[in-house]
């Protein structure tokens, strides 16, 4: 095979994102997966090399070994690591909701914006187990919708798992999901000890409810946002106000849409990393 194959396909062949050679009838191939570096970075893992990578390429049941074994790491890692807390610890937990961007089926997109890259390079301090759902193509996160209730139930199943905190249960989003999170929490507030929406629309005609339930929000906005969504923002700020909820808004002066990006970068929320400041706030 190697010998049919010009020095230009060998050389796109050795890296990760490798095209379809149709002639000889090599598929397309992206290696840079969990399944093939498996739960490294984090203590002991299997590490499943590019060549075997390559090889699953050509293996639909080897592609479903790798992923047996590293989904079966993956799970028991965050459970020996809860196994070591002292007696009688619970740890908070967060859900996030991606936004309209990351929706899809290939459960990898909303790991590339938001939450996951703060809980990556802070897994060893990062104070919550947190619950990353995808929603389907042309889907939302509106309460009563199936993606909201697949992420719910998704909540559910890592509370009873992993025997999280009851009193300490964070939603948080953005874009999309800032609507979502403002949609779910709105439904039953007293479920939740804090919601964090970004960038996301609420509905002021349900402050009253997150007064009443003596809700927690912060939610954040760029003042160069989709002028919609920016006076969405205020007009819900201002009514959680009026009715005496207990609410933080922070508007980024000259800040576009993705205001979840100049929050990691700011360093007057109390750390470097804004959902960092959001597991302070949240666990107060």
């Amino acid at each position: 095979m190697i010998s049919r194959l010009d020095l230009g396909e060998k050389i796109a062949q050795l890296m990760n994102d490798s095209p379809a050679i149709p002639r000889l009838g090599i598929p397309a191939y992206n290696w840079w997966s969990e399944a093939c570096h498996g739960v490294g970075r984090n203590g002991r893992a299997t590490i499943f090399p590019q060549t075997i990578a390559l090889a699953s390429s050509f293996a639909r049941a080897l592609v479903g070994r790798i992923g047996d074994a590293i989904a079966l790491e993956a799970r028991a890692k965050p459970r020996a690591a809860l196994a070591a807390n002292p007696a009688g610890t619970q740890p908070p937990v967060m859900l996030f909701l991606h936004g309209s961007g990351e929706r899809g089926t290939n459960a990898v997109d909303p790991l590339l914006t938001g939450i996951a890259s703060a809980v990556w390079k802070r897994k060893a301090k990062f104070p919550f187990v947190v619950v990353i759902p995808q929603s389907q193509p042309g889907g939302s996160w509106v309460v009563n919708g199936p993606d909201a209730q697949r992420a719910l139930g998704m909540l559910r199943q890592v509370q009873a798992e992993f025997g999280t905190d009851p009193a300490r249960v964070v939603l948080t989003g953005l874009s999309m999901g800032g609507s979502g999170a403002w949609s779910i929490a709105a439904q039953d507030p007293s479920a939740w000890s804090a919601v964090v929406p970004l960038c996301g629309r609420g509905d002021p005609a349900t402050a009253a409810k997150f007064a009443a339930a003596k809700l927690p929000v912060w939610s954040f906005c760029g003042d160069q946002d989709a002028p919609v969504t920016v006076e969405a923002n205020r007009t819900m700020a201002a009514a959680l106000k009026s009715a005496g909820a207990d609410v933080h808004y922070t508007e980024y002066p000259g800040v576009p849409h993705n205001c979840w990006d100049q929050d990691r970068k700011s360093t007057r929320l109390n750390s470097s990393h804004g959902y960092i400041s959001y597991a302070v706030f949240c666990l107060k």
